[in-house]
């Protein structure tokens, strides 16, 4: 029983976005931000990460892909279901390095940093999502 308890958790750990996608700085946090498109106050999903174009990045969990494409403003993106109702996007990449229903470990590189879709420079956009609600990917990060 305590073994089964303690792969468990084993598992939820390793499904759990805790490290930086990506090296670089935010340049955009999530909550209220004025755009930098309109000017106007807007509520921002996730967090912008500046980095060198083809910077890789990275899962930070555990996860399976579950689209790899160009999606609207967001550019060529990434999306993962990491299971217990979590997700993760990852937006304006350069180029993809992963294709929907394949599994991805924590560290394995989905892409690389680009300006796709509506950006105003080099960065990735990403997203924590708990049942649909976008989260600040703050609270999951460990360092």
């Amino acid at each position: 029983e305590l073994l089964l308890s303690m792969r468990e958790n084993r598992d939820r750990l390793a499904a759990m976005p805790s490290i930086w996608p990506v090296e670089g700085f935010v340049s955009s946090g999530f909550g209220s931000r004025s755009s930098p498109f309109t000017g106007r106050v807007q509520t921002h999903k996730g967090l912008d990460i500046a980095a060198r174009m083809g910077t890789p990045i990275h899962a930070p969990a555990r996860g399976v892909v579950t689209a790899a494409g160009t999606d609207g403003a967001y550019g060529i993106s990434v999306d993962l279901n990491h299971g217990g109702g979590l997700t993760t996007k990852y937006a304006h990449m350069s180029k993809l390095a992963v294709k929907s229903g394949q599994t991805v470990e924590r560290g394995d590189v989905i892409g690389y940093v680009g300006r796709t879709g509506r950006a105003t420079g080099p960065h990735l956009h990403y997203e924590v999502r708990l049942n649909g609600v976008p989260t600040n990917p703050y609270a999951y990060l460990l360092n």
